[in-house]
């Protein structure tokens, strides 16, 4: 699903994005603190990620359909790079990285919010070109 063929201005739509970053969530085994930050959303918005996950909340800010839409980029990067390795697809964004200071790509994306998911998802873009 690219974000550029969906018309986001119907909620359905919305909640299916949500729907798919919930899912990869689980996929990366992450907790709800590293959830709700990479969504940019802080513990206050917790019973937000719940209706989230059960399907009953569409998006309604710019900043986590952006925030989404370079996650899920993030997720086919990984699905491409590693086509037969799923563990290592899933287990990726806590592996530490030279080019990344020593930092795990998770590290750097709930550090650096927006900029950081962008920076992990160009990062991988480049991995792919080579």
């Amino acid at each position: 699903m690219h974000m550029h063929t969906i018309d986001l201005e119907i909620a359905d739509n919305r909640k299916k994005l949500i729907m798919l970053a919930m899912r990869l969530f689980k996929l990366w085994n992450l907790d709800d603190v590293s959830q709700l930050n990479l969504l940019g959303l802080n513990l206050s918005n917790q019973s937000l990620l719940i209706k989230y996950r059960k399907g009953d909340q569409a998006l309604s800010t710019r900043d986590v359909l952006d925030r989404i839409g370079w996650l899920l980029s993030i997720h086919k990067a990984l699905r491409l790079l590693y086509p037969k390795n799923k563990k290592l697809r899933y287990s990726w964004i806590n592996l530490r990285h030279q080019v990344l200071n020593n930092l795990t790509p998770l590290e750097v994306m709930k550090e650096q919010g927006l900029i950081g998911l962008a920076k992990i998802a160009r990062y991988l873009d480049c991995l792919r070109g080579q």
